[in-house]
């Protein structure tokens, strides 16, 4: 559908009113979100004021700002023609994405492909996934185009959640037989031996996050029947040894606490038809003193070898709560002046 714009400039504070003419008045209000909460949000992080006006919205604000908020609803927008439903992330991905267009050099009235590059959508039984960020983006493309993947980077940019949203892709469109997905066990402060249960209740919380994904992606019952017939296995990378994994989506989520020759048996296991992806962040390694990580040495061995990806993330790629990005750049900060 066609949005309309009309530009106006107030030369003495150097504001412009932009006018956005919508077409569907259904889809509208949907992109204003309730009591204009989604309206709010563009307001407060790219520093303008948005009117509505009947099936209008005006955007009032200085020169850059109004046409980033322009290029931020014209997307939205779109991606609710599409079916796309939007909440506080589709509207935090869009304003990242229209802010890294225009840093580089992008036109600011150019269509912003939040939602319309098929290309880098993940589609799950439960949800569409979309990246919110280039650094996200590129990844999804390396996931899909290459047999090896490896992504480092802070907690909450993605990282996992992505890798295990594209193996349930591939899964569910028979692209993959299996979805092997893997963590070391290393005690992080605690002692296993001292947990209740047995080995797989003792096992079992280490692998949480693994299962928080899998339930984003796939119905309750399907994730359970699925590990029942052996089709989704979750399990210590301990338990990787020996085996070769065919036609398999395999995960190792905190590869960062795999020794140097755990990583070396994990990256063997590849067999034939399958894809793997590696993820960590080297800044939360709790391998004991003076033990190198397998990650940074899989980084350092392997980098540059065709068919092998690396993708890396920084705290501009967090999109979990704003806080958790501030909190990655207090520590990395105090990191490098130590």
């Amino acid at each position: 559908m066609e949005i309309s714009a009309l530009s106006h400039t107030d030369t003495e504070d150097k504001s412009r009113e932009t006018l956005l003419e919508f077409p569907d008045n259904r889809l509208l209000i949907d992109l204003c979100g309730e009591f204009d909460r989604n309206l709010a949000l563009v307001e407060r992080k790219l520093g303008v004021q948005i009117l509505r006006r009947g099936n209008r919205l005006a955007v009032v604000g200085e020169d850059g700002a109004d046409e980033l908020a322009e290029r931020v609803l014209r997307g939205l927008y779109q991606g609710l023609d599409t079916g796309h439903a939007i909440g506080t992330g589709e509207i935090d991905g869009a304003i990242r994405l229209a802010l890294s267009a225009a840093g580089s050099g992008a036109r600011a009235d150019g269509q912003m492909d939040m939602f319309g590059d098929k290309s880098v959508e993940i589609v799950t039984r439960k949800k569409s996934v979309i990246p919110r960020t280039e650094a996200q983006r590129a990844y999804v493309r390396n996931l899909f185009e290459h047999e090896l993947a490896f992504s480092i980077g802070p907690a909450g940019t993605g990282k996992t959640y992505l890798a295990v949203a594209a193996g349930v892709s591939m899964f569910i469109r028979g692209r993959v037989d299996r979805i092997v997905l893997s963590r070391p066990a290393v005690e992080a402060g605690e002692r296993l031996g001292f947990l209740p249960g047995d080995m797989k209740e003792k096992v079992d919380p280490y692998m949480q996050p693994l299962y928080d994904a899998l339930q984003d992606c796939l119905p309750s019952r399907q994730i359970a029947k699925f590990i029942e017939e052996k089709k989704i296995e979750i399990a210590p990378l301990a338990f990787m040894r020996g085996r070769t994994l065919h036609n398999c989506f395999v995960v190792l989520d905190e590869a960062q606490n795999a020794t140097e020759m755990q990583m070396k048996m994990f990256l063997t296991r590849l067999g034939e038809g399958s894809r793997m992806v590696v993820t960590g962040d080297l800044s939360q390694v709790d391998l004991p003193r003076g033990q190198t990580s397998g990650l940074a040495d899989a980084e350092r061995r392997l980098l540059g070898i065709e068919g092998i990806s690396f993708d890396r993330f920084s705290s501009r790629d967090v999109v979990r709560h704003p806080l958790v990005a501030r909190i990655v750049d207090a520590y990395e900060g105090e990191t490098a002046a130590t």
